[in-house]
């Protein structure tokens, strides 16, 4: 069988294509475009707006109090140590990545060394 007329390699060259033109459309629609207010407005508080929306969603489950004893849990001050990590580091380095690659593997040891996953 003919290794390209595969539907599995048709399907994913469908699906590379697609993704590759939902990427790059706006681009090109929006070259003309770039020095317009409406996206350079978007442009500078749409990013911090997605964070906070994503700080909000990550942080949905903390309860730091449990039955009034302190949290130890998964969803209590190790949630809370990774977030304040986090915090403190993007303040100091401004690198995003950084950040959240040291707080998440905070996070992760966190939980892992308390057992209570």
């Amino acid at each position: 069988m003919d290794m390209l007329a595969d539907p599995l390699w048709l399907l994913i060259a469908t699906c590379a294509l697609a993704t590759f033109a939902t990427r790059v459309l706006p681009f090109i629609a929006l070259a003309e475009q770039a020095e317009h207010p409406l996206v350079l407005h978007l442009g500078r508080y749409l990013p911090p707006a997605v964070m906070m929306i994503l700080v909000i969603y990550a942080l949905r489950d903390f309860r730091p109090l449990i039955d009034w004893q302190l949290n130890m849990g998964e969803t209590g001050f190790p949630m809370f140590l990774a977030a304040g990590l986090v915090t403190i580091l993007h303040l100091w380095r401004r690198n995003a990545l950084l950040s959240i690659m040291l707080g998440t593997g905070a996070y992760m040891a966190m939980v892992q060394l308390s057992g209570t996953a």
